[in-house]
């Protein structure tokens, strides 16, 4: 597989797409909005620019990556020669069933289609196709280009041959990648997501704040991150998304979100990329802390 083809210039998707230019492959990004695109590649080239400051890339280099990709805003102009799409849209179902359905009609027919998807079934998402062999779930971690770990996510159909292709694949990408059969959540968010909503639950309990929380799961129990700070850098709309997939997936009330994350995401407080969740990203708030460090 030399041809990839990326679906969505957002976080995971623009990720994505660094992840393979940066191993040589030749990568075509798909998004509706040109805007989105063209702010992709620039989150591309600012991520390369750490590397280079790490000493772990060259410029070289750097350029080479940029090179191997290429920017479309209709996915019928390079999909005819593709060896491999992943998907890489909002965690919505409606949406990745409507693109997997373009897909299956432009690709050609030895191409595997692939879905980032972090809780939706595979084998739900394949059965709009007419190749659910060749529908396979690469669900990558974010910051892609970071970090190893990737969930290969079987559907009830696909075929040994598109999960060794894809298993392989991975590694190619410097990737560790994890067999993971198809149930709502699969093994990361069926994890990580009732401990966050927990978190959210024992401060809608009032048993402590936002910073007491974090700093006790970061020094108690070594989490780079508390589980506030980082549902706000995932995206609480996100972290909602998936809990409900695992809620109706279940129908257990332990995957039921708390009336606090719901109440934040129909406010518009999304997190870091809305500027406001559990914690203040705004514009001001930084200028604050500027100012702070400058008095100290």
């Amino acid at each position: 597989m030399k041809n990839i083809v990326v679906i969505g210039a957002g976080t995971m998707g623009n990720g994505i797409a660094h992840t393979f230019a940066q191993t040589g492959f030749k990568v075509k990004l798909v998004d509706v909005s040109q805007e989105a695109l063209d702010k992709g590649i620039a989150t591309i080239t600012k991520n390369l620019d750490r590397i280079i400051i790490k000493g772990n890339l060259t410029e070289e280099q750097k350029e080479g990556t940029l090179n191997n990709i290429s920017t479309f805003t209709n996915l019928k102009e390079c999909a005819s020669n593709a060896d491999l799409i992943v998907e890489a849209a909002t965690e919505n179902l409606d949406l990745k069933l409507k693109i997997f359905k373009q897909m299956d009609e432009l690709a050609p027919e030895n191409c595997i289609l692939a879905t980032n998807t972090s809780s939706i079934s595979i084998t739900k998402i394949a059965s709009v196709t007419k190749r659910p062999e060749k529908v396979i779930g690469m669900h990558f971690m974010n910051p892609v280009p970071i970090m190893k770990l990737v969930e290969i996510i079987k559907g009830y159909s696909t075929s040994k041959e598109t999960f060794d292709a894809i298993f392989d694949m991975s590694k190619t990408l410097g990737k560790v990648p994890t067999e993971v059969n198809d149930y709502p959540g699969f093994v990361a968010n069926r994890i990580l997501m009732p401990m966050i909503n927990e978190a959210i639950e024992t401060l809608y309990n009032g048993v402590a704040g936002v910073e007491e929380i974090d700093t006790v799961m970061k020094l108690g129990m070594a989490h780079p991150m508390g589980p506030l700070q980082l549902a706000d850098f995932i995206g609480l709309d996100v972290c909602l998304a998936i809990l409900n997939v695992m809620y109706d997936g279940f129908k257990n009330p332990k995957y039921a979100p708390n009336p606090l994350l719901v109440n934040m995401v129909m406010a518009g407080k999304l997190g870091a990329k809305s500027g406001e969740g559990f914690y203040d990203y705004s514009e001001s708030r930084k200028a604050e802390k500027v100012s702070k460090m400058f008095l100290k």
